[in-house]
C-alpha cells in the first residue's frame, strides 16, 4: 500500500512526570504509517546553573526517514542553551563573582531576547552540525523533520516552532494562542521560496515537500549565494514568548499533524479539558487524544505532548458519573443491536457506529471528541460479544444466546 501498512500499528509509547509546578503525559503512535518517524522531548528542570526551575518538551514530526527528528530529541536542547548562555555562562551582571561578603551568588538565569536569540541560534547550529553527518550529507539519508516545542521558565512561555507540528496554550478555557504552520502556500513562505529559484507546487515546495521550515531536508538548502534562511527550507523558527499568568493558564498541548489534521485548536482543547475532568491519568488522556485522531480518519504517525499547569482542569465528581453512564447507554445499545441481527446476520462494527451516529437519545458526548472518542468503548463490549458469530459448518451464523 505505497507509504501505509494494511492495518494500523496501534501500540502507543508513553511517559509522564512532575515538577517545578508542572505534569506531562505524553503519547505516539505508528499508526498507518510504514514507520514510525516521530520523536519527542520532556525535560522537567534543565540541569544548566541558573535554569534548574526550567522545563522544555517538544515534538518532532520526520520525514523521508526517522533520523534527523530523533537526533534533533536528543540534542536540540543542548544547542538552545548554549546558544542562550554564550561564551559567558549565565547572565547576571554578578554572576561567577565574589560578593562582599566573600560568598559567590546564585547563577541568574538568561535575559528573555538572550533566550529567543539562543533558540534561533540553536536550530541553526544542529541544523549546520546535521548537515556534516556522511548520510545526509552524500544524500543516502534525505529525511527531515519539523520541530514545535515550549521552554517554560517561572514567569514565561518561549514557544518555538519550525514546520506544521503545532502548540497551543489554554487559558481561562478558551485558546489563547496557538503556533502558526509553515506551509509553503504562505506568502511570506512563498516569496522567499521562489526568490531561493523554486515554486510552490499543489501547495508543496518544487510539487515535493509539504512544509516550508524544517530541520534537515538538505535537497533542498543547497541554492548557492543564498543563507541557511534563504533557502527553498528554512531551519529558521518562530519565537513567540508569553507571560505566563498562573491562576489562568491551564495547560499546553504540543501535537504533529497527525493530530490537527483531524482536529482543530478548539475541538482538541475542549476534549482534553472534558478528559482532565474525569481522569488524572495524563498518559490516559494523551492515549484518548491519540485513539480519538485514529477513529477519526488520521492516516499519519500521531506524537502528542500535554503539560498541564498548576490551575489546569480537575476531576469532577459530576463529570465522571456523566462519563459513566454514556459509557453504560453505548453499552447496551451495542448489546441491543447485536442481540438482534438482522437477515444478514450481525451487524459490523462500522455498522454499529453508523447506527450509533443516528441514534436521538444519545446523551451527549466528549466535546470535540464525539462518537469516535467513545469508539474503543463500543469495541470492547463488541469484541466481548461478538465471539457468538460462528459457524455452524453449514456456513450459517449461529445465532447469539440471548
Amino acid at each position: 500500500m505505497g507509504a501505509f501498512l494494511d492495518k494500523p500499528k496501534t501500540e502507543k509509547h508513553n511517559s509522564h512526570g512532575e515538577g517545578n509546578g508542572v505534569r506531562y503525559g505524553l503519547s505516539s503512535m505508528q499508526g498507518w504509517r510504514v514507520e514510525m518517524e516521530d520523536a519527542h522531548t520532556a525535560v522537567l528542570g534543565l540541569q544548566t546553573p541558573g535554569m534548574t526551575d526550567w522545563s522544555f518538551f517538544a515534538v518532532y514530526d520526520g520525514h523521508a526517514g526517522s533520523k534527523v527528528a530523533n537526533y534533533c530529541s536528543k540534542h536540540l536542547l543542548e544547542h538552545i542553551i548554549t546558544s542562550s548562555l554564550g561564551d559567558g555562562g549565565t547572565q547576571g551582571s554578578e554572576a561567577g563573582s565574589e560578593s562582599s561578603g566573600g560568598e559567590i551568588p546564585a547563577p541568574c538565569p538568561p535575559a528573555v531576547e538572550a533566550v529567543k536569540a539562543g533558540i534561533r541560534t540553536g536550530f541553526l547550529r544542529i541544523d549546520e552540525h546535521m548537515r556534516s553527518f556522511t548520510d545526509l550529507r552524500n544524500g543516502m539519508d534525505r529525511s527531515g523533520s519539523t520541530a514545535v516545542g515550549i521552554l517554560l521558565s517561572p514567569d514565561h512561555f518561549f514557544f518555538i516552532n519550525c514546520g506544521d507540528s503545532r502548540a497551543v496554550l489554554y487559558r481561562n478555557s478558551q485558546v489563547c494562542f496557538s503556533t502558526l504552520d509553515h506551509k509553503p502556500c504562505n506568502p511570506r513562505e512563498r516569496e522567499r521560496i521562489q526568490n531561493a529559484g523554486g515554486s510552490v507546487m499543489i501547495q508543496r515546495v518544487n510539487g515535493s515537500l509539504a512544509v516550508s521550515r524544517a530541520l534537515g531536508d538538505y535537497d533542498y538548502k543547497c541554492v548557492d549565494g543564498k543563507g541557511p534562511t534563504e533557502q527553498l527550507v528554512s531551519p529558521e523558527p518562530e519565537v513567540f514568548v508569553m507571560v505566563r499568568a498562573p491562576e489562568q493558564d491551564q495547560f499546553v498541548i504540543l501535537a504533529c499533524d497527525g493530530i490537527w489534521d483531524v482536529m482543530s485548536n478548539e475541538d482538541l482543547c475542549e476534549f482534553v479539558k472534558s478528559r482532565l475532568e474525569v481522569c488524572d491519568d495524563l498518559e490516559k488522556v494523551c492515549n484518548e487524544v491519540v485513539d480519538t485522531c485514529l477513529h477519526k480518519g488520521s492516516r499519519d504517525n500521531m506524537s502528542i505532548v500535554l503539560v498541564c499547569l498548576p490551575n489546569g482542569p480537575k476531576v469532577s465528581e459530576e463529570a465522571v458519573k456523566k462519563d459513566a453512564e454514556l459509557n453504560k447507554y453505548l453499552e447496551t445499545r451495542v448489546e441491543e443491536m447485536l442481540s438482534r441481527p438482522g437477515d444478514e446476520g450481525l451487524p459490523d462494527i462500522v455498522t454499529v457506529m453508523r447506527n450509533l451516529s443516528t441514534d436521538s437519545g444519545m446523551p451527549p458526548l466528549p466535546p470535540g471528541g464525539g462518537l469516535a472518542s467513545k469508539r474503543s468503548v463500543i469495541e470492547a463490549v463488541y469484541n466481548r460479544l461478538i465471539p457468538y458469530k460462528e459457524e455452524d459448518g453449514s456456513g450459517a451464523d449461529v445465532e447469539c444466546p440471548w
